[in-house]
């Protein structure tokens, strides 16, 4: 199924990109995204089958904090494909087989610094979080048996990282099912076929995570063994690229971390104006996390493709891979922010049975079907600046944009309240894209200028 084959012979502009070859990365990545937030849906609907509610509560903190927790170890994915892409522009498969090692080698250090200091991190965590005495209890069973997984996590951010920059999105796609899939069976397993509870369901990401792991470490022997060049710790461990490659990650570090504290900002902001809206916020915050998971597959079709133009040295096709790309993101966009005004109703009545909470989400609704047409932009030019890992610039601009964003909240949540409050959320959306899109010319010149080193 996985046979290897060569990706490089329309590099270079030889053949120019088409809508298909947008399409061929993006589908497989929007349906592999759209799987990720329905584990979380599967996890409580098979914990619920015990009747006890703080099962729930359990499960939605631990998730939590991991999502937290190794969502800010995503630049190892989006560092890596923009790395990646550039070397299969460059035709480098020596660098090829280098990237994909450098970001194993920093993902194991990673890892290693979360499971020594696993403990410090549950008490602060925990700490903050203030739920029942069952609910921490179980939460921290569950924090402490997957936190073994981070090995596994981390390396299929890199193994998802590379295999998306060689534009090789199918694969991608299977080894996000293969996780997703086998996740949900072992939960069903150990929890309803041996009892196990909370502490089943954690074992059942373990195993999963290490599944898709050596999954992903046969699919990478099989794709190098048909490319010339062989593994090279001397290249691995290459000074300059070593750098280079803890520069873009750092860059990606900072700007994650923003927009989590943007994210977590919002949600404690919502909270703060009581249970109601607390609840209609994450309904429809729930909902457009949803629809940009899905925008998200046009973002990653723009990494690799601007990528592997930029390592070719092709400009025409870089600028083919950004019109084409942003052109169905913008459509997409589009279709989402109109799915969520004309039927958002639906999908607030199916994610709670609160009558009060389905009241207040509806009258919020409109905020929510702005975020997709509103973000768009931002979402696209962060994959193309990841593509050409021009990391800095986008660190810089999320910073202005979090700034812009904090000014917003204080002038609108007064005078507006909650509504203040998404409008600061679209103004921050908006921001991003205007100060991405300001630094576009100069990223392209850059881009171009000169000759890559390395």
């Amino acid at each position: 199924m996985f046979q290897p084959r060569p990706v490089l012979p329309d590099i270079a502009g030889q053949v120019r990109l088409t809508h298909r070859s947008v399409l061929a990365i993006a589908l497989p990545i929007m349906a592999s995204n759209v799987s990720e937030p329905l584990i979380g849906v599967v996890d409580t609907a098979i914990l619920g089958q015990l009747g006890d509610a703080y099962y729930i509560g359990a499960i939605a903190v631990g998730a939590m904090l991991f999502s937290f927790l190794f969502w800010a170890f995503g630049f190892l994915r989006m560092g890596t494909s923009g790395l990646t892409a550039q070397a299969v522009g460059a035709r480098d498969d020596n660098e090829l087989r280098a990237v994909l090692g450098r970001a194993l080698l920093v993902g194991i250090v990673c890892s290693i610094v979360l499971m020594v200091f696993s403990s410090l991190i549950s008490r602060v965590a925990f700490n903050l979080i203030e739920g029942s005495l069952e609910v921490e209890a179980h939460a921290r069973t569950y924090f402490d048996i997957r936190i073994w997984s981070a090995p596994a996590a981390l390396a299929n951010y890199a193994f998802l990282g590379w295999f998306i920059g060689l534009g090789r999105a199918q694969i991608a796609f299977a080894l996000q099912i293969l996780l997703n899939l086998t996740n949900t069976a072992l939960d069903a397993i150990f929890v309803l076929g041996f009892d196990m509870g909370v502490e089943g369901v954690a074992y059942g990401t373990v195993i999963a995570q290490f599944l898709a792991a050596g999954t992903g470490l046969w699919l990478v022997h099989r794709e190098v063994s048909g490319r010339a060049g062989a593994w090279s710790w001397q290249r691995i461990a290459d000074t300059v690229q070593i750098k280079r490659t803890i520069a873009v990650n750092t860059d990606i570090l900072v700007r994650t971390l923003c927009l989590i504290f943007a994210f977590t900002w919002f949600t404690a902001q919502g909270a703060r104006s009581g249970d109601l809206v607390l609840a209609a916020n994450a309904v429809l915050f729930n909902m457009t996390m949803l629809v940009t998971y899905m925008l998200d597959g046009f973002a990653f079709a723009a990494e690799t493709l601007s990528g592997q133009a930029a390592g070719a040295r092709d400009r025409a096709r870089f600028r083919d891979a950004v019109r084409l790309s942003s052109l169905w993101a913008v459509v997409g966009a589009a279709l989402m922010s109109a799915s969520i005004w004309l039927f958002g109703g639906y999908g607030i009545d199916a994610l709670t049975v609160n009558p009060e909470v389905r009241e207040a989400a509806r009258s919020y609704l409109v905020w929510a079907a702005l975020v997709p047409i509103t973000g768009v932009a931002c979402f696209q030019f962060d994959g193309i600046y990841i593509g050409v890992t021009r990391s800095a610039e986008m660190r810089n601009m999320m910073i202005l944009s979090v700034a812009v964003y904090f000014a917003a909240w204080w002038a609108l949540t007064g005078p507006f309240g909650n509504h203040g409050l998404w409008a600061a959320l679209i103004v921050f959306f908006v921001v991003r894209g205007l100060s991405l899109g300001a630094r576009f010319p100069a990223l392209e010149r850059a881009t171009f200028a000169a000759p890559r080193s390395g």
